[in-house]
């Protein structure tokens, strides 16, 4: 068996935790961030059944090549705003993430990505650095939702 290791990635957002649960749980918004710099994945390759039990999969397409790359995960806890919990059982050990959306109280939510059972190949630095541009995508794409009137936060 391999080693895994735990990672835990941290941002703040100028938005609610219910519209940052939603971004993270809804194909229409996912489509827009989700995965490194370099992909894209279109809404037609995300299949999300949010409830404990349900699927989770997504389908990212490589700018480059059109090469693909598909995570299959099951939801394991569904608290919305709170909490998102899943687990990849095709990764070897089966890595879990949790993310945790803690409302600040001042129109800021802190969103902790927190993985565990994470394989070696996931924890090298080019992994981390392709992960972060994840979060790096996921941040602009909050500040232009807040950009729109229809999403003020009041």
């Amino acid at each position: 068996m391999t080693a895994t290791g735990e990672l835990t990635y941290r941002r703040v957002h100028r938005a609610s935790p219910e519209l940052l649960f939603d971004c993270m749980t809804t194909p229409e918004h996912l489509a827009n961030f989700w995965g490194p710099a370099g992909t894209t994945t279109p809404v037609g390759n995300i299949v999300i059944d949010l409830r404990p039990g349900g699927v989770f999969e997504t389908t990212m397409v490589s700018d480059a090549d059109g090469s693909t790359y598909t995570m299959r995960a099951v939801f394991v806890e569904v608290r919305r705003p709170d909490r998102l919990v899943w687990i990849e059982a095709d990764v070897e050990g089966g890595m879990r993430t949790t993310i945790t959306f803690v409302d600040l109280n001042d129109g800021c939510t802190e969103v902790i990505t927190h993985q565990t059972n994470v394989p070696a190949a996931y924890l090298s630095a080019e992994a981390r650095t392709g992960f972060t541009t994840s979060l790096d995508r996921f941040d602009v794409y909050v500040a232009a939702l807040n950009a729109e009137p229809e999403h003020q936060q009041g």
